[in-house]
């Protein structure tokens, strides 16, 4: 049986677990930076090993799999160390906290000859499923543009912690857009050909909380008085909102696809978040920021919402959660490949590195006129 080693004891570890538990693999050890946590966690999911040194717990348990289950902040020496070993290696986004060290990983899998997974997994929701069948088949012509639109409206009095720090992997585009990226290049084509985008910090700072370790149930951890005089502040370094455009070449369309990512983490929505493939004939509008809700097609005339294929509908893990959902078909994917299985192509690290670089080119903001010099 596929053994697997699992880094992280929060929301993510938990369902990564989950996730090769269902795809048929055996979950050897769990490591955390917390040992009273990591036992806890353990016992309660019945895995045999519980550790916080990750090298040891290599050593240990011998795995066929790591599954990379913390922020992205803490990716780099464990994924390091697990493709010294050998170790396939199955990581959650982002790859790391910046291009160059995601570049330096990918090229070590490559050299090592491991296999690897990067779950920016949204793309495996049922009507994403659906909406690449569509294009295949031509529902909508050539495909010409397509529309991200999110809202997130989070609580700015959210504890400081990773999701708030560059370093550590956090901000918007590497948590947010890495997953929207995945889910259009896996409908209309995987070749970006051009990007361009600005990004916003406008959070400014975080209250300071002891107790936080998983991340599903930071709210919990909100201070009632924000007031409190001895309430200690930490400073965001990372975008809450960020602006993208993009080109992708499609072997749908003879012209590149345009493509616009909009993101606003701390503001209200007034209608819903959606995603939207434009074409030739035709469009393809998702409900929801990660287009996991219902389908609708406008075939030139006026817009229908469109059931779930059975075919796809078989494919639906069996599991509480969208997120959870998306894990278990990346995890049952990978397992099968690694066992010699046909599968058909997953995000790997060649993604992981890529997204990276991308987002390190949009924070730079580079690409701004100043509009006075045009008077």
């Amino acid at each position: 049986m596929t053994r697997v080693l699992i880094s992280g004891t929060g929301f993510a570890g938990r369902g990564h677990a989950e996730a090769f538990r269902a795809a048929g693999a055996e979950i050897v050890g769990v490591v955390g930076r917390t040992r009273e946590v990591v036992e806890e966690v353990a016992r309660e999911m019945g895995i045999p090993h519980a550790g916080t040194d990750w090298q040891a717990a290599l050593e240990t348990c011998r795995p066929d799999i790591v599954s990379i289950a913390t922020p992205g902040g803490a990716h780099y020496e464990p994924i390091k160390q697990a493709i010294a070993f050998g170790a396939h290696v199955f990581c959650d986004k982002p790859m790391t906290a910046d291009g160059d060290t995601a570049a330096e990983l990918h090229a070590l899998a490559q050299e090592k000859g491991v296999k690897t997974a990067y779950a920016a997994s949204f793309r495996y929701a049922p009507s994403v499923l659906h909406a690449k069948a569509l294009v295949e088949k031509g529902a909508i012509g050539a495909p010409t543009e397509v529309e991200c639109i999110s809202h997130f409206n989070l609580e700015r009095e959210i504890p400081f912690g990773w999701s708030h720090r560059r370093a550590d992997g956090g901000g918007r585009l590497n948590n947010n857009f890495t997953h929207t990226l995945s889910i259009v290049t896996s409908v209309i084509g995987d070749e970006i050909v051009q990007i361009a985008g600005e990004v916003r910090d406008d959070l400014g700072r975080a209250p300071i909380v002891e107790g936080v370790h998983n991340f599903a149930t930071r709210r919990d951890f909100i201070p009632r008085d924000l007031d409190d005089p001895s309430l200690e502040w930490g400073e965001s370094d990372v975008e809450w909102s960020y602006t993208v455009m993009a080109r992708l070449r499609s072997r749908f369309a003879d012209a590149p696809v345009s493509v616009l990512f909009k993101h606003g983490g701390l503001v209200p929505r007034f209608r819903e978040d959606h995603i939207v493939f434009y074409g030739s004939k035709g469009a393809i509008y998702l409900e929801g920021h990660y287009g996991s809700g219902a389908l609708h097609l406008h075939d030139g005339k006026a817009w229908q919402e469109q059931p779930l294929p059975a075919e796809i509908a078989a494919m639906v893990p069996d599991v509480a959660g969208e997120t959870e959902q998306c894990w278990h078909h990346l995890a049952r994917a990978f397992v099968r490949d690694i066992r010699g299985e046909t599968v058909e192509p997953y995000p790997t690290f060649r993604e992981g590195r890529q997204y990276q670089r991308i987002i390190d080119l949009i924070r730079e903001s580079g690409n701004w006129t100043d509009a006075p010099a045009l008077a």
